[in-house]
């Protein structure tokens, strides 16, 4: 992976409108594509954060709200406030959390990663599962992130990577790039956006990099452990 963003075009409108546009099937295709895989990464991220009792929990690109609803599953007495700027995975998000009676746990808010709504130093931890990579200004949506946290609040964040063992690394490869974006089209009925998937994916900064820039931003004691053979990587960190 290059690390340049430059031949993928992550304006906030276009990312908006693709995920609207997807928003009915993205449930069942991450269940599909990841083999249902993706709870199983989530509930990592969750631990990892190790919250104390009563935490409050920004996640970032919230989508329909699966992350959230992990957190409030997973850490006792959580509360999370849930930020995406697609309105429509906001409004499938909505309705699950209200019919899983979460309302009073899960609160869902329109609004940018770059410019999150909600005040300075009011969260113990954040999360971001998937959804960095699709952010025309990481740096600026971690710099944000860090803002919101109080000292010493955690940070976890869920990306798609590259296995490290050369054979699974092949297959994979050739089954993100040809099976995934094919599939993906034909449950959606979305033209391109499971051929951005490894567009995005392709250009997103190696783990060593991103840890990096995490670490430039406000965060300390970052490590990026891989999962499922590196499929994904789970970015933990600690708020200065």
């Amino acid at each position: 992976m290059t690390g340049t963003s430059s031949a993928v075009d992550k304006s906030p409108p276009r990312i908006a409108g693709m995920f609207d546009a997807i928003a009915p099937r993205y449930d069942l295709l991450n269940r599909v594509l990841s083999a249902g895989l993706d709870r199983r990464w989530r509930d990592h991220a969750v631990d990892a954060l190790s919250l104390a009792p009563n935490a409050r929990v920004l996640d970032v690109c919230t989508g329909t709200a699966d992350l959230a609803i992990a957190t409030v599953s997973r850490a006792k007495g959580a509360s999370v406030i849930g930020v995406d700027f697609a309105g429509a995975m906001l409004r499938l998000g909505l309705a699950k959390v209200t019919s899983q009676g979460l309302s009073g746990r899960i609160r869902l808010i329109r609004g940018d990663a770059t410019r999150i709504p909600v005040a300075t130093a009011t969260c113990d931890a954040a999360t971001i599962a998937f959804g960095i990579r699709n952010v025309a200004e990481p740096e600026q949506a971690l710099a944000d992130i860090a803002r919101v946290l109080r000292p010493n609040g955690r940070l976890a964040i869920l990306e798609f990577g590259q296995p490290g063992i050369p054979g699974i690394r092949s297959l994979y490869s050739w089954y993100f790039r040809y099976v995934l974006p094919t599939i993906g089209k034909l449950v959606s009925k979305h033209a391109s956006a499971y051929s951005y998937l490894p567009a995005s994916v392709g250009t997103f900064p190696p783990p060593d990099e991103f840890a990096g820039i995490i670490a430039r931003h406000g965060f300390s004691n970052v490590k990026a452990v891989p999962l499922t053979f590196g499929i994904v990587y789970l970015y933990v960190a600690e708020r200065n």
